[in-house]
């Protein structure tokens, strides 16, 4: 018997707490949404001073765990930033292979894997837990995990690989903020649209 991909995790046969094992499904939602990260990351991004781009990379990352929950979206991401460290140029600029870890950017890129888990982890809690409200509790999932890991390990790169002091590094990341606020919001308004379009992919409400 194959299980529905879009099913939620828990079903009346299964033992509260039993984790539901991936099926072919799953993993072909992961690679679509690698793939839609790496799209979004190979589209032209804006320079900035330091040589950090403004890119979508961060609405597909966001946009992914929302989606997808936070060990799908990790796994999907992980997926994307496996390929472009192997050397496939995935990463803005058509970017690829382990040197992008001695670039400004590095701290940024290895955010979006733990950022993917924790908005996922974030959107589920709100998912189970409410119907109503969901675009701005999910906007503000985003902005916390933008505020807890993308720019703090942003800023650490810019510190190691740019050699900038903390302020200067501030103020350079600084100028993603409104990008990132706009991309949230973007995340949060199509996270609710997909959800409510094919409900089965969210999470069952407790």
């Amino acid at each position: 018997m194959t299980i529905d991909p879009t099913a939620p995790a828990a079903t009346s046969g299964r033992v509260r707490g039993q984790r539901r094992r991936w099926t072919s499904g799953d993993l072909s939602l992961i690679a679509v949404f690698a793939a839609l990260t790496a799209a979004f990351s190979v589209l032209p991004g804006i320079p900035l001073g330091p040589g950090v781009p403004i890119t979508l990379q961060t609405l597909a990352v966001m946009l992914t765990g929302i989606i997808l929950g936070p060990t799908r979206g990790a796994a999907a991401v992980g997926l994307f930033l496996a390929a472009g460290l192997a050397g496939l140029p995935v990463f803005s600029g058509f970017r690829g292979g382990l040197g992008v870890l001695a670039g400004p950017s590095a701290g940024y890129l290895l955010a979006f894997l733990p950022a993917a888990f924790l908005v996922g982890l974030l959107a589920r809690l709100v998912l189970r837990r409410t119907r109503r409200a969901r675009f701005p509790l999910l906007f503000a999932a985003a902005m916390v995990t933008s505020f807890l890991v993308i720019h703090p390990l942003g800023i650490s790169s810019l510190m190691l690989n740019a050699k900038l002091d903390f302020p200067a590094a501030l103020a350079a990341d600084m100028a993603f903020w409104p990008g990132d606020v706009l991309k949230n919001l973007l995340a949060a308004a199509v996270g609710v649209s997909v959800l409510t379009a094919f409900p089965r992919l969210a999470p069952k409400p407790r």
